[in-house]
């Protein structure tokens, strides 16, 4: 070995030897150790775990508890433990809570199943947080990460009106502690949530005048239709004594609040409500797409709950977990109900106040789901049949003037379109007819029309329920799937969306032979079909249902009204009406259309 191998072997072992006698802990630091983890293992034991509180002291329990201000930092002794779950169950809802968090890790839905045949449930997994945030010591403490003691480990079964309650309870010291109660009634989707806070207004940090309440949830797929599914599914909230609003159902977005009732992570047939009775004081909410074929979208919210400097704070909230049917969302109160999305302007009145109630009248008989939308159909035209008859005797009185308005035509001359207008405004009011005749009804049938695009792919009532070929009313019937194809994006093809296509594409045809349609209108008319096939061809079997039932009966009547309406009789009156003499009184349309011929006429003359 050369000398500057052995200097440096030397060197090592005085460092070696310093580091070991410098770094030795002292007798403090040691004993300090040797509490902690002796508390450490008095919390795992099953001793130290019988002697934790169980109950609320509001319930008049006293509370044996363990000062978690001795161990590792604020609630010290909670840091570390076994995840129990405890279930709260009644004939709808089945609601696990675990000990970790003391939060709501997963609900099920009874009695629903999920687009693969499995029981729904509505959120699980380590994702899903929920807790109270505030500071402590120089400590940011989310409520999620501890451990709760729960007052029984036993499943709790609630049937009829009977009710269970259950209390978790997270430790800071004697006498301070976070109370999470929960109770569930019988036959009810609503699971109780109270928050009481005891001696903690020591604990909170001094500049800290709100709790914090952060709730995560990934909500996994339900539907056999992901896209559809993410297209209606989106956050709720209803402001403080206003109204119920929404984020954004086809981009990501974050919204501050300010004082609301109520927040809801909501998809297409089910929500997940958090409602404080109370109000939160304000918070933010916020939903995002991730890049998952599991889960439908992720929602967060961060609500503040006002923090009195007082002994005990109470917060009373409740869960809504259930489906998205209106007559059960509107039993809950709070204008849940008004997170179905009924359609805009009339629509949406037409869909409350007429079509649900006769739908839920028609419900009552306990027939097929396919027979009460035919009989709603039926309905529906039977109503309609007059403004029908009106827009058809109108189209009938045009196709009888069309030879003399191809007469006018041709002795005019289409160059001069002013007064090719005028020589028509003349015949139309000779022969006493109103050229808007026709569309005035049309267009008056439109809104119920539009207004089931908006009632059948948010009915809950369709969802699972079968009809002939169809397995499920509520999603498309695909006879055919293959891979998507790009730009128009469809990856199967719907038999009922093709049946509708066609009675739509006969329809049409019979309409231009009626009525003597030409030229680009002809054509229009057969496009607009094979549009609509596109868009449609995702929705719900139901809709195309009854677009394909509404345009079966809408050809029968117009054959019946057709073969009812004489054009002789037509053509007669029409020439009686020429020898009358000219009345001054003149229609809103004649005057409109005469005061726009003026003034084409005066721009004419400027232009020379």
């Amino acid at each position: 070995m050369d000398r500057n191998t052995f200097t440096g072997l030397f060197l090592i072992m005085i460092i070696l030897a310093g580091s070991v006698f410098f770094m030795k802990p002292s007798e403090e630091e040691i004993k300090r150790e040797q509490q902690l983890q002796d508390s450490i293992a008095r919390g795992k034991s099953p001793e130290a775990k019988s002697t934790d509180s169980l109950f609320a002291a509001q319930q008049g329990v006293e509370a044996s508890t363990v000062d978690s201000t001795q161990m590792a930092g604020p609630f010290g002794g909670a840091k570390v433990g076994t995840e129990d779950i405890i279930t709260l169950e009644n004939e709808f809802i089945k609601a696990n809570i675990s000990t970790k968090g003391g939060r709501v890790k997963s609900v099920e839905v009874k009695g629903e199943k999920d687009y693969l045949g499995k029981p729904l449930v509505l959120f699980s997994g380590e994702k899903n947080r929920f807790g109270l945030q505030f500071s402590t010591g120089g400590v940011n403490i989310n409520t999620n990460d501890f451990y709760f003691t729960p007052q029984t480990k036993q499943s709790l079964i609630v049937k009829n009106t009977d009710s269970a309650s259950l209390v978790m309870r997270l430790v800071y010291a004697e006498g301070k502690y976070i109370d999470y109660i929960y109770s569930l009634q019988g036959n009810s989707y609503r699971l109780g949530f109270t928050v009481v806070t005891k001696g903690m207004q020591d604990v909170v940090a001094p500049a800290e005048s709100k709790l914090v309440l952060n709730w995560q949830a990934d909500l996994p797929q339900k539907e056999k239709d992901m896209k559809d599914e993410r297209n209606r599914s989106t956050a709720y909230f209803k402001e403080f004594e206003g109204d119920v609003e929404e984020l954004s159902t086809t981009k990501d977005e974050t919204k501050e609040l300010g004082k609301t009732d109520w927040i809801s992570f909501k998809q297409h047939y089910f929500s997940n409500v958090l409602i404080a009775e109370k109000g939160f004081g304000s918070g933010s909410l916020k939903v995002t797409t991730v890049n998952s074929d599991e889960i439908v979208k992720s929602f967060a919210a961060n609500m503040d709950l006002d923090f009195n400097r007082q002994d005990m704070n109470t917060y009373p909230m409740s869960f809504y977990f259930g489906p998205n049917k209106f007559s059960i969302l509107k039993d809950q109160g709070h204008d849940l109900e008004k997170q179905i999305n009924m359609g805009w302007g009339p629509m949406k009145w037409i869909n409350r106040f007429i079509t649900l109630p006769v739908f839920n009248l028609l419900e009552g008989f306990n027939w097929n789901y396919g027979l009460i939308i035919l009989v709603l159909t039926v309905l529906l035209k039977l109503v309609l049949s007059p403004l029908t008859y009106k827009s058809y005797v109108s189209m009938a009185k045009m196709r009888v003037l069309k030879p003399e308005m191809d007469e006018i035509k041709a002795k005019v001359g289409e160059d001069n379109q002013t007064l090719l207008q005028q020589e028509y405004l003349k015949l139309y009011k000779q022969a006493g007819v109103n050229p808007m005749g026709g569309c005035i009804p049309m267009l008056l049938q439109m809104p119920f029309m539009i207004a089931f695009f908006f009632f059948f792919p948010n009915l809950f009532e369709l969802r699972g329920e079968s009809f002939l070929w169809m397995k499920d009313l509520s999603t498309y019937d695909s006879i055919i799937s293959f891979p998507t194809i790009p730009l128009i994006n469809i990856n199967h093809i719907s038999l009922m969306c093709i049946l509708m296509t066609c009675a739509t594409l006969v329809s049409t045809w019979y309409n231009n032979m009626v009525s003597g349609a030409t030229g680009q209108m002809k054509y229009i008319g057969y496009f607009m079909p094979l549009i609509f096939f596109f868009v449609l061809n995702s929705y719900p079997a139901g809709l195309n249902y009854y677009y394909f039932l509404s345009t079966c009966f809408t050809f029968v009547i117009q054959f019946f009204i057709r073969q009812s309406i004489n054009d002789e009789k037509i053509h007669a009156m029409i020439q009686a009406n020429k020898k009358k003499p000219e009345t001054s009184k003149k229609s809103t349309f004649q005057k409109r259309m005469e005061d726009y011929m003026r003034q084409q006429q005066q721009a004419n003359k400027n232009k020379k």
